[in-house]
């Protein structure tokens, strides 16, 4: 594990992730190679220090930040990789939210990853699959009551981060708390630019928190369940 200036990133080993959707009944197997994770979901305090914002409802520095659309996580990755002095992942054209992004002359609107950049991103979701399941098979990586809080442990609420046991590679809240926006669109001729959530939050019973559970939301969702973290390349 690397203790970074800002966050606390875990070495993931490189691995191959079998990923499947339950609704199409398709699945497609990714290579990975080697990259970071971040330990915890984002805090409300990192995210009020980067972006000088508190859009979460329920308040508390080490609770993770929620009520962030999926925007609002690339455009915390960019900051906090300038803040860092590292070259931001990704460039951004303007929002369909109505903000403007970083090439908002551009016309239109997207986001472009910069795969050779050394700053901060999202995970894609093959990534966060394979981080998740820490070398195990199963639908959980332990006990869900020891590793989550869902609705059947967190009395209908948000929790510190950090406050259920790790998966055996040290990453907290996988399951359970908030749900983690990836990269990926989630199937872009049916639903067009709504993107991947993973891992299941505090409101969900046992069966939305399982490590192959595919959601999907519209890039501009706010939700009070609906959080991030960050990754960046293995250099």
């Amino acid at each position: 594990m690397e203790a970074e200036a800002q966050v606390e990133l875990v070495a993931i080993p490189p691995g191959r992730i079998a990923v499947s959707d339950r609704r199409t009944r398709r699945s497609w197997s990714v290579d990975l190679a080697p990259y970071r994770l971040a330990a915890h979901p984002v805090t409300q305090e990192l995210y009020a220090r980067i972006t000088g914002e508190q859009p979460s409802t329920a308040r508390g520095d080490r609770l993770p930040v929620e009520g962030v659309s999926w925007w609002d996580a690339v455009r915390f990755c960019n900051a906090l990789s300038r803040h860092e002095g590292r070259t931001p992942a990704y460039r951004l054209r303007g929002a369909p939210d109505g903000t403007a992004g970083d090439c908002a002359g551009d016309g239109g609107s997207g986001v472009v990853w910069d795969r050779d950049a050394d700053g901060y991103r999202l995970p894609t979701e093959a990534e966060w699959e394979h981080a998740c399941r820490a070398g195990t098979s199963g639908p959980r990586y332990g006990p869900l009551d020891e590793i989550a809080w869902y609705r059947g442990t967190s009395q209908e609420r948000l929790h510190e981060v950090g406050g259920r046991l790790p998966n055996a590679w040290g990453l907290y809240d996988m399951l359970g708390n908030v749900w983690d926006w990836c990269w990926d669109l989630y199937d872009p001729e049916v639903y067009g630019d709504y993107r991947v959530l993973r891992g299941g939050g505090w409101f969900d019973e046992h069966w939305s928190c399982r490590a192959s559970v595919r959601r999907r939301s519209h890039p501009t969702f706010r939700v009070d369940d609906v959080g991030f973290r960050v990754a960046r390349g293995s250099a």
